[in-house]
Formats: structure tokens, sequence, C-alpha cells
């Protein structure tokens, strides 16, 4: 494809991104602003499950590494002064090293489907549960505050004083989200997945490495989300086990990648737009009256979504959009041949 031909299909997403560039200088509110940077946060971590979770390997245990991110990164910082830029680095290792101590038996031993759910389920209940036993490192329940710096602001602690820094940060690791996805979808080894999830065997007999391909990709998927925690615990300077680990958080982060597309690429970023909208309007709505009601009409739509757009909204437009675009094209050419 010729420079030319691309650059028609280049220019939505260079204005979306002039758009999202431009979010901080029009003078949006402090609350709109701090939508804007959940969103991205959000979006880059339902990115990094949808990353693996595409390929039929439906993690539901993702708080697990969500917690390791935002907890060792506040810990490091609360309790030796070590910044987030090595504090980072030691969480992401250590979600690593998690993912493959779980992924390595599951996969060598072809725990699939719903066992390897359920594994990944009591993973993340493990990590919820020793976040509050560790309650005189950790602030057990009641969550930790992250400590601030003076002034408010410094790089070196990640913490900034201004909404707007901490925009084109969030915005940045965002954007890098979407890379590493593009990255895997170009690669061989997203057909060596899609090989594997078809059928193991089969894949194995032209030389798939089912193990390596799987534990790649889930140690991939956890270091991202890991990332993703550390960020928003940055950005919060507060955590509590209920928000960054266990079963709510993981099963919000299946929820919202589903709702939003699993096969496309903003779909993730899509499903954060619609999970802290429909949260923000319960809020607002009935506040905390009614306890459960978020989740109960999470696990409602999910189950409508499933049932009736199983695609997500992403794909679900994008598929509207093709028909359109192919029905446009043969009439076209049905009136071209008429002529």
């Amino acid at each position: 494809m010729s420079a030319g031909a691309a650059l028609p299909r280049r220019l939505p997403p260079l204005a979306g991104l002039a758009a999202l560039a431009a979010v901080p200088l029009v003078g949006l509110g402090n609350y709109h602003l701090h939508l804007a940077i959940t969103i991205l946060i959000w979006g880059f971590v339902y990115t990094a499950w949808s990353i693996m979770g595409r390929f039929g390997m439906v993690s539901l245990g993702h708080g697990a590494f969500l917690g390791i991110g935002a907890y060792v990164t506040a810990m490091l910082w609360n309790a030796f002064g070590l910044a987030p830029w090595i504090g980072i680095p030691i969480a992401l290792a250590l979600a690593v090293l998690m993912a493959f101590v779980i992924g390595y038996p599951c996969f060598r031993f072809r725990i699939v489907g719903h066992y390897f759910a359920l594994v990944t389920l009591a993973l993340g209940e493990v990590v919820r549960l020793t976040i509050v036993a560790l309650r005189d490192h950790t602030g057990g329940s009641l969550g930790m505050t992250v400590e601030g710096v003076a002034g408010g602001t410094s790089l070196l602690a990640l913490q900034f004083g201004d909404r707007g820094a901490f925009f084109y940060l969030a915005l940045a690791v965002w954007l890098g989200g979407l890379w590493v996805w593009r990255l895997v979808d170009r690669s061989m080894l997203r057909y060596a997945l899609e090989a594997a999830s078809e059928d193991e065997d089969a894949a194995a007999s032209i030389g798939v490495d089912v193990t390596r391909a799987k534990l790649a990709i889930t140690m991939l998927s956890a270091a991202m989300t890991a990332l993703g925690g550390a960020l928003y615990a940055q950005y919060q300077l507060y955590i509590n086990p209920e928000t960054v680990s266990g079963i709510g958080i993981s099963l919000q982060i299946v929820f919202a990648v589903i709702a939003g597309g699993l096969y496309v690429q903003a779909g993730p970023t899509v499903g954060a737009v619609i999970t802290l909208l429909l949260a923000e309007t319960l809020r607002v709505a009935v506040g905390h009256d009614v306890h459960g009601l978020d989740g109960t009409i999470y696990g409602l739509l999910l189950v409508l979504f499933i049932i009736y757009m199983p695609q997500g909204v992403s794909g679900f437009a994008l598929a509207l959009w093709r028909g359109l675009r192919d029905g446009g094209a043969r009439r076209a050419d049905a009136g071209a041949a008429a002529r």
C-alpha cells in the first residue's frame, strides 16, 4: 500500500490522538480530568488482560498482578524511600515470576478452560488475603496511603500536583499498551496462540511450543497489569485490597473487556469508558445506599453482552461499519455495471 493510500486510514487515529492530547488544554474541571485519567489507566489494564484473554486464556485472577504492582511499589516507597523508578521494575519482576509459577504447571499439564480460570481465581484471592494478613505493612483491609512529597510534585516519585501532567503520563502508558497489543497482533506468537487455542495437539505437531507461547503471553500480560497497578497507586495515593486485588476487581476487568470488545484493539478502552460511566452514574443516582448494586448490574450486563453482543460494543460497531461500507461498494459496482 502506497503512502498516499495509507494516509486516509491514518488520519482518524491521528486526529483522535491530537484530540486526546488537547484534553488538559480545553479547560476541563478537575473532576472531568480525573475521569479521563482513570479511563486511560483502566484502559491500559484492560488492554493488558485482553492480550492473553483473546486467545482463550481466560484469567479471573488478574487482580493478583494489579495488587502486586500497586502494593510493592507503594511499600518500597513508604518503607525504604525507593522511588517508583526502582520499585516498579521490582514489582513487574515479581508479577512475572508469579505468572511463571502459576502458568508453567498449568500449561505444562494442559490445565485449560474452566480449570485454568478457577486456578487464576484462587490466585487473585490468595494475593488479596495475603495483603490483608500483612496489615502491619499494608494497612490490611483499611488500605494504605502512599506518602506524598513536599510540594505535591516530584518526577522522581511520579507524583504531580497538576492533574494535566499525570494525564500525559497516563496517556503515554496507554499508548504503549496499544502498541504492545499491535505488536502481538502482527507477530508469529499470535498465530501460534490461535493454533493452540483451537487444538493444542495439532499446534504441537506443526512445531508450536505451546507451553512456551502461553507462558510468554501470560508473563507479558502480568507485567503490563502490574504496571497499571503501580500507576493507579501513584495517581490515587491510596490503595486497599478491594480496589486493586481480589475477585471483584478481576471480574470487573473481564466484564469491561468483553463489553468493550475483546478482539478489537480499542475495545478494552471502550470497556473502560462503559464501566466508569456506569459506576459514576450509579454513584450519583443511588450512592452507596444499595450495597452490591454495581456488581449485580455488571453481572446482568455481562450475560446480556455474551448472549446478544458477544463481539462487544467495538466489535459490533466495526462489523456494522464494514457491512455498510461493503454494501455501498456493491451498490456502486452494480450501478456502474448497469451503465
